[in-house]
């Protein structure tokens, strides 16, 4: 998902007419008689049971959950009106909405999402669950009480969520080669998200990155197919087998972005403009080669994984490599969204614009909306939360609402997307138990999770040089620790943590690599973050390296340096370069001078450029990427409380200039190879 973390209070459109009031929810109803013999915890037991048809004389038959679920949406959409169908079609923000919840009853809103950084005033797991829940009611006061589905980008663990596991980004974890942790951190994922309140989340990213300049790579798990498609386990942990979506501590996945995020051109032109040079840009490949590195992920992940709903790319396709005027933005691309994933492949879900993208489809607003919703596209999030953006979802209704009425948009077209959402909202149990089930709310944050993320931390890292067996460390020797990266949370957590392009704090519940490496170490910890201390010539050096947080475009090389406009107040950011910032390359040569042994720690979304007379003076290089809020993983294989195992999920340059470059290239000459990694012990 793309987001814009900068908070801009709604527009509230006027509210439409309500439809005809259909009979009261039965989950509300309670049986007018109730045997007097009961215990007072029996009671209180029954009262807290759903209802179902046969509880109440008036329950309708979407209202009865011993139905088949395909009888259920179609009785209810049988109920409903235009109006109806299409606020369930649309998508508002927190923002939008929360001053004023009955937008979502006037609009009849099917769905409200909370973008990078939109959290309630109390950023807590209990603060969540009540402000879904409020939204929740709001949805339930309309005349069909048709719950709301609320999304989150937990992309490595509920990131939004002040005291939520961290794991490492999607990188990382390409590189433990462990499916099965994968799922786990998927389970454990949808277990702390669902307790806060949001049942959908726009994860994972099963793009195959194919260009490290891409600001999005390390959202990718590695540069080939079979790797991705290992991966996504990541659905079955947080969906869960079919037929658990019901479940407290199961979330509805999204695969995204379909498709061929991945795989768009460098544009040299567009470097250095405070532009992106290459997200958001075109897929300039032939068919064949996208069906291979774009569209092959998506086959195991709805036939296999049977994910409930799919995001369009901001990318377009240009399979004839002509003008940027042939490319098709995927949003428009209805031969991809409609025949391939819908017919051809069979997906069931329904799909979800990405943040605010129908606009960057040309024509009118009203073009925009007609092109994606013949394409194929059955949810909008629309916001209006947007920096110089006064219209969202409040343009979306009416605008969907009169190409209905001019039969520019199909009735049966409506009614395909209204009964995919609504179906999700079925299976996901949400007409029994549309509250939030706190069951699980003290488990998030929680020892045992904190301890798969330290586990997926150690798994993750890639030992790429190890020069007369510096690692690991071993006896009772001090240790000088330096670079800017050893001591810092936000660094390890990267972008899409507590906000949409991260920040470099220490707010994170976690541990340091200093942290780590301090309880680990039999001798003295020294740490001077530039080296200005004084290095022991007995002591082991530590350096920690590598990138500042960054997400999407941002993170393109020779892209944009504010996260924002500055006008609105953004942050400059630190542009990115894929190499060495000069206070990381001092304290490198100097540590690696003085000490007795150099280790150098990158850490980083992507490979950083390591020049070759830099990497002769070190004696250790491991690949870190984001390990997370458990910097304590990456010491323990330092130290050889654990192996290294990791292997390298895309390949890593001697250069920029190599870019791109993937296994399998014509003259392949990587400064280390993909799935190359040493192992210890």
């Amino acid at each position: 998902m793309s987001s814009d973390p900068t908070p801009r209070p709604s527009s509230r459109p006027a509210p439409r007419p309500a439809p005809r009031r259909a009979p009261r929810r039965a989950w509300r109803r309670r049986r007018p008689a109730l045997l007097a013999a009961l215990a007072a915890g029996a009671l209180a037991a029954v009262l807290l049971q759903p209802q179902t048809a046969a509880d109440a004389d008036e329950a309708l038959p979407y209202q009865d959950p011993g139905l088949p679920v395909p009888q259920r949406v179609a009785d209810l959409l049988g109920r409903m009106s235009l109006a109806e169908k299409i606020g369930q079609m649309t998508q508002a923000e927190r923002v939008d909405v929360d001053a004023d919840p009955s937008l979502i009853t006037d609009n009849r809103l099917g769905s409200v999402l909370s973008g990078g950084g939109s959290v309630p005033a109390e950023n807590t797991p209990t603060a969540w669950a009540d402000m879904v829940d409020r939204y929740q009611q709001a949805a339930l006061d309309t005349p069909l009480g048709i719950p709301l589905l609320y999304g989150v980008d937990s992309v490595h663990g509920h990131g939004n969520l002040l005291g939520a596991t961290v794991f490492p980004h999607n990188i990382g974890l390409g590189a433990t080669r462990d499916p099965a942790l994968v799922e786990r951190i998927g389970h454990i994922t949808a277990e702390e998200t669902r307790a806060s309140g949001p049942q959908w989340v726009f994860a994972p990213c099963i793009c195959v990155a194919r260009d490290d300049r891409w600001g999005r790579t390390y959202e990718s798990f590695g540069e080939t197919p079979s790797l991705v498609t290992s991966m996504e386990t990541a659905i079955d942990g947080l969906q869960g087998a079919p037929g658990q979506l019901d479940e407290p501590d199961r979330v509805l996945a999204t695969a995204k972005h379909f498709a061929g995020d991945g795989l768009t051109a460098y544009d040299d032109s567009l470097a250095d403009t405070g532009s992106y040079p290459i997200d958001q840009g075109i897929d300039r490949v032939t068919r064949a080669e996208f069906d291979r590195l774009a569209l092959a992920p998506y086959v195991p992940a709805i036939k296999e994984h049977h994910v409930g709903s799919v995001m369009p790319s901001f990318s377009s396709t240009d399979f004839n490599g002509g003008d940027t005027d042939d490319a098709v933005k995927m949003h428009a691309n209805a031969d991809l969204l409609t025949t391939w994933l819908k017919q051809q492949q069979g997906f069931d879900g329904f799909v979800i614009s990405d943040w605010r993208a129908i606009r960057q489809l040309p024509g009118t607003y009203a073009d925009q909306v007609k092109t994606s919703v013949n394409a194929g596209v059955d949810m909008f999030m629309e916001p209006i939360q947007a920096p110089n953006n006064p219209t969202g979802w409040d343009e979306f209704i009416p605008t969907l609402t009169q190409l209905v009425d001019t039969d520019q948009v199909s009735m049966a077209r409506i009614d395909d997307a209204v009964s995919r959402i609504l179906t999700a909202k079925f299976e996901l149990g949400l007409f029994e138990h549309p509250f939030t089930d706190r069951t699980h709310l003290a488990q998030i944050g929680s020892k045992a999770h904190h301890a798969v993320a330290r586990q997926a931390a150690a798994e993750s890292q890639v030992l790429l040089r190890n020069q007369r067996h510096t690692l690991p460390l071993r006896g009772n020797h001090d240790v000088y620790v330096a670079g800017s990266n050893a001591d810092n949370i936000g660094n390890q957590t990267g972008g899409w943590t507590l906000t949409w392009q991260g920040g470099s704090t220490n707010v994170v519940p976690g541990t340091t690599i200093l942290d780590g490496i301090e309880r680990s170490a039999r001798g003295a910890v020294t740490y001077s973050e530039t080296a200005e201390k004084r290095i022991p010539r007995k002591a082991d050096g530590i350096v920690v390296v590598g990138e500042t947080p960054y997400a999407e475009g941002f993170g393109d090389v020779g892209g944009p340096q504010w996260a924002w406009d500055p006008a609105d107040g953004g942050v400059p950011r630190q542009k990115q370069t894929m190499r060495l910032s000069d206070a990381d390359t001092r304290a490198v040569q100097k540590v690696c001078a003085q000490a007795k042994s150099c280790t150098v720690v990158v850490v980083s979304g992507r490979p950083m450029v390591i020049p070759p007379a830099l990497l002769r003076q070190i004696d250790a290089l491991v690949a870190s990427w984001l390990p997370g809020s458990e910097g304590a993983g990456v010491s323990d294989v330092l130290f050889g409380r654990r192996p290294f195992t990791g292997k390298l999920p895309v390949s890593w340059p001697r250069t920029v200039a190599q870019e791109p470059i993937n296994v399998g290239d014509p003259g392949y000459d990587p400064l280390y190879r993909y799935g190359f990694g040493l192992r210890t012990r």
